[in-house]
């Protein structure tokens, strides 16, 4: 492998408390990597909305991963990639990461302006992460025994946090992955009916599977005083982006390391022994 930074320069995780970025600074920190996390609360701080912050955390490190919080998907985010590859690269940070999503007008642009940054880049561009399951919105509706959602036959390739942390974490490493886009998926398309029948098998739970229409779905989320901006930006995911326009597997997790990326069934049964999707009564 070909480490291509001195050890005494860290690297910036941008979003690095959250699910893909935490799983990138384990496993940079267990190379003996150092690391600065990118996140509101770190010192220095990274503000999205605060572009001021971003020189001085970009200051002085070898490499960047960058995840968009909320989502790529928000208008305006590839002009915020755009601006932050570019400055990272005027501070000599030219080895950039991304993490992307598939089938997103907005994300692609993104994408667009990490590659004319000047960056030595890699793409990582991503499907629903199976941890939405355990470690997101979709954990409360598993332990509350019901998932009602705008969604009914569509399929989707979940991919695991972990691979994608695994691929993002050698693009920092080796200079192999320079100038690679790697669209990751899990190995097979699942609906979100089925996936609720897996996580309830492996936990031993009954949990139901109800379709329900964009309104009602919106409905529930302004009764959960899910923010505005948040809560559209779910329902353009559930209703626009999960039209079949990503129903297909691909092998971007053999392309980057060189295995098969971790099945659904595996993830149900792994995460259901930690006891988290257990019955809260």
């Amino acid at each position: 492998m070909t480490t291509f930074h001195a050890s005494k320069f860290p690297v910036l995780i941008v979003g690095g408390t959250g699910k893909t970025g935490r799983r990138v600074a384990e496993r940079l920190i267990a190379r003996g990597v150092p690391i600065r996390i990118g996140s509101r609360r770190a010192s220095p701080a990274f503000d999205w909305e605060n572009p001021e912050s971003w020189a001085i955390a970009l200051e002085g490190v070898s490499a960047a991963y960058i995840t968009y919080y909320p989502d790529l998907a928000v208008p305006g985010a590839s002009d915020a990639v755009g601006d932050l590859a570019r400055l990272a690269v005027r501070k000599g940070v030219k080895r950039l990461v991304l993490l992307s999503g598939r089938g997103e007008p907005e994300a692609q642009r993104a994408e667009q302006a990490l590659q004319a940054s000047g960056a030595d880049w890699t793409i990582v561009r991503a499907s629903w992460f199976m941890q939405n399951f355990n470690e997101s919105m979709l954990l409360g509706p598993i332990l509350a025994g019901e998932m009602s959602l705008p969604v009914s036959s569509v399929r989707e390739p979940f991919v695991d946090a972990d691979d994608i942390a695994d691929i993002v974490t050698a693009a920092l490493t080796d200079d192999r992955h320079v100038g690679q886009l790697y669209e990751v998926t899990g190995p097979r398309m699942l609906t979100f009916a089925e996936a609720t029948a897996e996580i309830a098998k492996a936990s031993g739970r009954t949990i139901d599977y109800r379709t329900i229409t964009a309104e009602e779905f919106m409905q529930g989320l302004e009764q959960e005083q899910v923010p505005a901006d948040i809560a559209a930006l779910v329902n353009e995911l559930f209703t626009v982006v999960l039209d079949g326009r990503n129903e297909y597997v691909t092998d971007g997790v053999q392309k980057a390391l060189g295995r098969k990326p971790r099945d659904f069934a595996d993830y149900a049964r792994e995460t259901a022994a930690t006891g988290i999707w257990e019955n809260a009564k």
